[in-house]
């Protein structure tokens, strides 16, 4: 036996399982359509909710900045690697979301390592009190610090509480959460998240990714949603979904951002983002502040798409945002609804399966965005009306 059979066994039992995750390969620029080994598919898995990530005023941006500064930056943020953009965007990143502060990192993924992990460390008198289906960023943030954590219940303000008293004589208590629940496209109840923090005088830490142009004001995220600014510490977001293109940052107070600047290690020992990248993000963030119009657009899609298949009986759980779950419940059945939207109805729609989302919850998850029209979302209800009755799961 080989001492690498074991791998060949493993893929073998996923797919098995119906675990397997198929990879397709796009060949041509995001959007609400897109070529998928040579096939043209309607997109309805991508996180870029406002159609940005092919808008053409960004790519505009990006094009002039590598002319004026070329590709790479060519070095950490602390030696060589901060341009005038970088600074340029995270004081615009602070503004549009009514901070004092920003710093900006490589991806969300970075921002939540760095700044997480640079929050509280391991021998210190503290304690995370996080979410109990936190982002994988998160928990690797938490991980990387070393520091004591414990997990509250999914929107249980009862058990958060329970666990702050039991934590209360701590000298740092961060309470760290998403905002909105990628899977299942849920929001924290971040106005009593904010009412306990203050009891037990805790720090309040948000991973806004899938909030920012989405929620709030021009998509400002859910803590402008909830009307929140100058009750949660910190405000993580992600470049790389409504705003289309990459980086991450966390916005908050001067002091506070400065000291992760000194602190996070992604910051400190990665390269800084790319000019091109930098510059695009500016005018993503320059076409949300001047108007409201997509973010309207994406709800006006949403709640199109989302009554059309509850009409029908499928559940969709309980999101309140474009992320729309369509559960399925069975692995099997998730992985032959997606190959077969796919392959019959030509609709691009991934399976969602174990580990991402507990077994026995598997899910096709749709993501409505403000570059669909009704006639394309029209198609997505018409085909899941079809192949559920095709499959048996509409009687």
């Amino acid at each position: 036996m080989g001492k690498l059979d074991w791998i060949r066994e493993e893929l073998e039992e996923l797919k098995k399982k119906g675990l397997y995750v198929t990879i397709r390969v796009l060949q041509s620029a995001q959007g609400p359509w897109v070529i998928v080994n040579g096939k043209k598919v309607l997109n309805m898995c991508s996180n870029n909710y406002l159609g940005l990530a092919a808008h053409p005023k960004i790519k505009e941006a990006a094009i002039r900045a590598i002319l004026d500064y070329g590709v790479g930056a060519g070095a950490v943020r602390t030696i060589a690697g901060t341009m005038d953009l970088h600074v340029e965007l995270e004081e615009k990143l602070a503004k549009f979301k009514k901070r004092e502060a920003a710093i900006l990192f490589q991806s969300g993924y970075n921002a939540n390592l760095g700044a997480i992990s640079a929050l509280l460390r391991k021998g210190e008198d503290g304690v995370f009190l996080s979410e109990e289906l936190n982002h994988a960023s998160i928990i690797d943030g938490m991980r990387l610090s070393g520091a004591p954590k414990v997990i509250y219940k999914h929107l249980d303000m009862e058990d958060l509480k329970k666990k702050l008293e039991e934590n209360k004589d701590k000298k740092k208590k961060i309470i760290v959460t998403d905002g909105v629940f990628s899977m299942d496209g849920d929001l924290a109840p971040l106005p009593e998240i904010v009412e306990l923090a203050e009891q037990y005088d805790a720090i309040v830490y948000v991973d806004d990714a899938h909030g920012e142009g989405v929620l709030g004001s021009h998509g400002r995220g859910i803590v402008d949603h909830f009307n929140l600014h100058d009750k949660v510490d910190f405000e993580m977001g992600t470049l790389s979904k409504a705003f289309g293109v990459i980086g991450g940052y966390v916005a908050g107070p001067e002091e506070a951002i400065e000291y992760l600047k000194q602190r996070a290690r992604p910051f400190l020992f990665s390269s800084a983002p790319n000019p091109p990248d930098v510059a695009a993000a500016i005018a993503a963030v320059e076409i949300l502040q001047k108007s409201d119009d997509l973010v309207k657009k994406l709800w006006d899609n949403t709640h199109f798409l989302q009554k059309g298949l509850r009409d029908l009986g499928y559940d969709l759980g309980n999101t309140k945002h474009p992320i729309t779950p369509v559960m399925l419940y069975d692995e099997k059945l998730a992985q032959e609804f997606s190959r077969r939207l796919f392959e019959e109805y030509n609709i691009f729609a991934q399976a969602i399966v174990y580990p991402t989302v507990p077994l026995g919850t598997a899910r096709i998850r749709l993501e409505p965005s403000a570059a669909h029209t009704k006639e394309d979302l029209k198609l997505v209800i018409d085909a899941f009306e079809d192949l559920g009755r095709k499959t048996g799961f509409l009687k």
